[in-house]
């Protein structure tokens, strides 16, 4: 932070929500959007070449999630302070959101003032999260899947076969089947399109 400014990344992939939000932020005397990216998988040069005190992820970005960009930069770039913005209040991206060392939790459509107080928050070292989330969060319950478990969902989500998946995941046909019929039972539902709904409804893909 030079002169009093905090510098701010900005990472969207709405071109209009995007400038949006960088000239809502702009307006306040102390903030300076000086990148804006629109994929997930541009986060971190971004960050490394405009050397920023605060990066502002949206969830749903191509070429990484929002959480994915936040544990990459938490893991390069520890001093950053990391805000993740979502549309959708599904409860495990949250407690995702937290694993990947995000500081700040906020609905995307918050006002700015609110969202221009959460960028000053999180650099005096609070952390900040929507309490209506934080609520759900909690109604929510922990993700029962394991990593495994949710990987094989993710990659099952396009309607591949398990021998697709095998090939695909370097598992043999029965490993997959075993571990979708657990993420079957777990979300106690009837198939694997349905565990892919619930796991993504819940957050938990």
């Amino acid at each position: 932070m030079t002169g009093g400014t905090i510098k701010v990344l900005l990472a969207e992939d709405q071109s209009m929500v995007r400038e949006a939000l960088a000239a809502l932020l702009g307006l306040e005397d102390d903030i300076e959007v000086v990148a804006q990216v629109a994929r997930g998988d541009e986060v971190l040069a971004a960050a490394r070449a405009h050397d920023i005190d605060v990066a502002l992820l949206d969830i749903e970005m191509p070429g990484a999630t929002g959480i994915e960009a936040a544990a990459q930069l938490h893991k390069e770039l520890p001093q950053l302070k990391l805000v993740v913005l979502t549309t959708f209040g599904r409860p495990g991206y949250l407690r995702s959101a937290m694993e990947a060392g995000a500081d700040a939790f906020l609905v995307k459509d918050a006002p700015a003032a609110q969202l221009a107080e959460a960028v000053r928050k999180v650099l005096a070292g609070e952390r900040v999260i929507d309490p209506t989330l934080a609520a759900a969060a909690l109604a929510g319950g922990a993700n029962p899947l394991t990593d495994r478990e949710r990987e094989i969902l993710r990659a099952a989500a396009d309607g591949s076969t398990n021998a697709e998946l095998a090939a695909t995941l370097h598992l043999s046909q029965g490993t997959v089947r075993n571990y979708l019929s657990t993420a079957i039972q777990k979300l106690a539902v009837r198939n694997r399109a349905e565990a892919v709904r619930i796991a993504r409804e819940k957050g938990w893909l």
